[in-house]
């Protein structure tokens, strides 16, 4: 069998398919998988890295208001289906699992040109384009969030990577902090904006640093590949260990006690499912999907929410810093994000996925 997994762009879209890959050959070591992605995405270093095949085929950005681009769209995107089908041709695909971005359109087309079982999965509570056009192809559609507005839509959650799925956080936890340098009998903060980063949190985190290390917190800080700063902390103690990136996200959770982040759709599908709270900052731009992830883990106890415009030195230190001096409230956010974590999604998507394609 052979399957192609089209998700491209962000790790949001990327990791999803990645798991669900690895779940595939959990369950079938023969299957044959390739990834269809972009040459703009982070799939051209995450995919190869976890050794799959990857096809590179033409981003078609869709735009959402009318504007010049809308004039050469059918052109670039007749391209992009044309590139595609050439791929599901030459691996002789038997279905096409869908996650979401750019290359997602040209591949739900090209599958229904060659009369392909299409499979959509929509991690965000408020789908996007591609998605919403890839659930009027097929009956197969399901969902990270339990309310997604899409045709057909079964809820199962969002496939996770095993090494965060598996994780013992009290276990792992001295061994974690030892590998970024922390020690082990400190409040530790973790801090990142997602794949890619985010500028705000950045500036925030780090203009409460002199406070954070004089009330004994030390912070773990991913700043993203694409930023940089302008200030390092200083070397002291407590730590205040700075990243671009970090590859080991299950040590970097096992590592904390409390996280500050933006709301994406797989940064709470991963924080749920290891049942680490967190303050989270919803990205201020989009479709407000990311406001709408961090609402149901506030509603269930497991973190606190404050909108990007009020994110400030101050609030951290008047809202963070007391919770990381609260272990007992620290453990009760924890039990209650681990009550709305789902920790089975690779496999039921994986099992799916068979059962359609054959």
């Amino acid at each position: 069998m052979r399957v192609v997994l089209a998700g491209g762009g962000t790790a949001g879209h990327i990791e999803p398919a990645l798991a669900l890959a690895d779940a595939l050959r959990h369950l079938d070591r023969g299957i044959g998988i390739t990834c269809v992605g972009t040459e703009r995405g982070l799939e051209t270093r995450l995919v190869p890295a976890r050794g799959y095949e990857l096809e590179l085929v033409p981003a078609v950005p869709l735009p959402r208001a009318i504007t010049p681009s809308l004039l050469t769209m059918p052109g670039r995107l007749a391209g992009a289906i044309n590139a595609t089908s050439g791929v599901l041709d030459r691996v002789k695909a038997d279905i096409l699992v869908g996650f979401g971005g750019y290359v997602a359109t040209p591949a739900y087309l090209a599958a229904k040109r060659r009369g392909l079982p299409i499979v959509v999965h929509e991690a965000n509570p408020r789908p996007g384009l591609a998605n919403r056009l890839g659930a009027r192809l097929t009956e197969h559609v399901f969902t990270g969030f339990p309310d997604a507005a899409l045709p057909h839509a079964e809820f199962i959650g969002t496939p996770l990577r095993r090494d965060i799925v598996n994780l013992d956080r009290l276990s792992t936890g001295d061994k974690a902090r030892s590998w970024f340098g922390l020690e082990n009998d400190r409040p530790t903060l973790l801090v990142f904006g997602g794949s890619q980063g985010a500028r705000s949190l950045n500036q925030a985190a780090l203009a409460a640093a002199p406070v954070l290390r004089r009330a004994g917190v030390q912070v773990l800080h991913v700043l993203g590949p694409k930023n940089t700063v302008d200030h390092e902390p200083p070397p002291g103690d407590p730590q205040y260990v700075l990243l671009p990136y970090v590859d080991r996200m299950d040590l970097a959770y096992a590592a904390a006690d409390l996280v500050l982040c933006r709301s994406g759709a797989l940064t709470c599908a991963e924080l749920t499912a290891v049942g680490l709270p967190a303050a989270y900052v919803p990205l201020p731009h989009g479709n407000g999907e990311q406001r709408i992830n961090a609402e149901r883990i506030v509603r269930g106890g497991g973190g606190l929410m404050v909108d990007d415009a009020e994110l400030s030195p101050d609030w951290i230190i008047h809202n963070v810093l007391p919770l990381l001096h609260d272990p007992e409230r620290v453990a009760a956010m924890s039990e209650a994000a681990s009550r709305l974590g789902r920790k089975d999604a690779d496999i039921m998507l994986a099992r799916k996925v068979l059962e359609i394609a054959r």
